[in-house]
């Protein structure tokens, strides 16, 4: 009796050990949490379970801008034409993704910037930007290293003259302290060409010379470029020649107004070109029949000068007007004589909470083309309106 008394009380011990063990709390299993990374800035966070520091960020925005109201003689405006649209209806948005190590020969970097955009109907999707960036290396898809100053205003609804390409490249940038900086690359030559070329040959050479203080930054820009016509027009040259070298030089400065509120700025620039007219601006290579060369093969030759100001009137307000001269020196061979265009653009932008921005911008531009060889003159203005909604996050 005693034993089974025993056997019984023994069983019962375990049975309560067994239940009390069971009501213990197990051990959550470990969790790799996101991690803040202060070391490039805001926002950028460790990709679990690496020491890779990640940035992403994006942009949309909306716009309308009515296209050119003006109707010349020669050059009808977009609304004389009734298949021309009137106007111009774009949404855009942006995707960035920026990722960053640090290494013993500085930082490594890989940024993309997508694009999707759709226009009146017609959609399209492209790369904005992108590019690896290692120490003083850089080789991708991103701005030539020959633009210095892009524009202050907030649309830009004309085109104004000056360097601004985007292109393929493969750069390396020395810094000597201080704010000064040398860098040297090689650029795809598509991005640069005036007129029909031919295949791809030779790249483009691209040298920059650079300071950034706190009273603001300058820039000396070189630049050596193939030109290559195409076929047909080779065929016709009354020279025989293949090819020849083009060239630009170009510098600019950027002030900052410590008597206005920070991020007022003013900048010049001014651009040289012999046989590389994209240099010195879109605006006027864009006319027909400016080429970086002539018939009898020689290259044309032309200059742009350009300003713009920033002005932050409030903490939310803010003023921007810039505009551009730009002459090209057409060969007497070619089939339309000199060339002058002309261009200013304002906006006024109001950004009632941080990222978000509206604004509105209208642009003037005349254009100025010598008649030659029998062909009359041609002179013809734009003028465009446009208003703007976008956030940035």
């Amino acid at each position: 009796m005693k034993l089974k008394s025993l056997m019984l009380g023994v069983a019962a011990a375990a049975t309560a050990t067994t239940a009390q063990a069971a009501d213990l709390p197990v051990a959550p299993e470990p969790v790799d949490y996101v991690r803040v990374c202060d070391a490039y800035g805001s926002r950028f966070y460790y990709i679990p379970g690496t020491e890779t520091c990640l940035r992403v960020g994006g942009r949309l925005r909306t716009q309308f801008v009515v296209n050119n109201v003006l109707d010349d003689d020669n050059t009808p405006g977009a609304w004389a034409s009734r298949d021309s649209d009137g106007y111009s209806w774009l949404t855009r948005g942006y995707a960035y993704l920026d990722a960053r190590n640090a290494t013993e020969f500085g930082t490594l970097r890989a940024y993309v910037g997508l694009r999707m955009d759709i226009t009146n109907g017609a959609s399209g999707f492209k790369l904005d930007s992108g590019y690896i960036q290692w120490g003083g290396l850089t080789a991708g898809y991103l701005g030539s290293n020959f633009n210095t100053y892009t524009g202050q205003v907030f649309m830009g609804v004309v085109t104004r003259d000056w360097a601004d390409t985007t292109v393929n490249q493969i750069a390396y940038t020395a810094a000597f302290g201080n704010g000064f900086s040398a860098t040297l690359a090689i650029e795809d030559r598509s991005g640069h060409e005036a007129g029909a070329y031919g295949g791809t040959r030779m790249p483009d050479f691209v040298a920059a010379l650079g300071v950034s203080q706190g009273w603001g930054s300058a820039q000396l820009s070189g630049a050596i470029h193939q030109v290559y016509p195409d076929a047909a027009f080779n065929s016709t040259n009354a020279s025989g020649s293949e090819d020849s070298l083009g060239w630009a030089i170009g510098a600019g400065a950027n002030f900052n107004l410590p008597f206005a509120n920070s991020g007022s700025n003013i900048f010049f620039q001014g651009f040289y070109a012999d046989g590389a007219l994209k240099y010195i601006g879109n605006g006027i290579t864009g006319l027909t029949g400016v080429a970086d060369y002539a018939p009898d093969g020689d290259t044309n030759s032309g200059y742009s000068l350009s300003a713009g100001v920033y002005i932050q009137a409030t903490p939310t307000i803010g003023l921007a007007a810039d505009g551009s001269w730009a002459h090209v020196d057409m060969d007497s061979s070619a089939s339309i004589g000199n060339v002058d265009r002309w261009a200013i653009d304002g906006s006024v932008q109001w950004e009632p909470v941080s990222g978000f921005v509206m604004g509105a911008d209208v642009g003037y531009a005349n254009n100025s083309i010598d008649g030659t060889g029998g062909n009359a003159s041609n002179d013809f203005d734009e003028l465009l309106f446009g208003v703007r909604m976008q956030r940035t996050f």
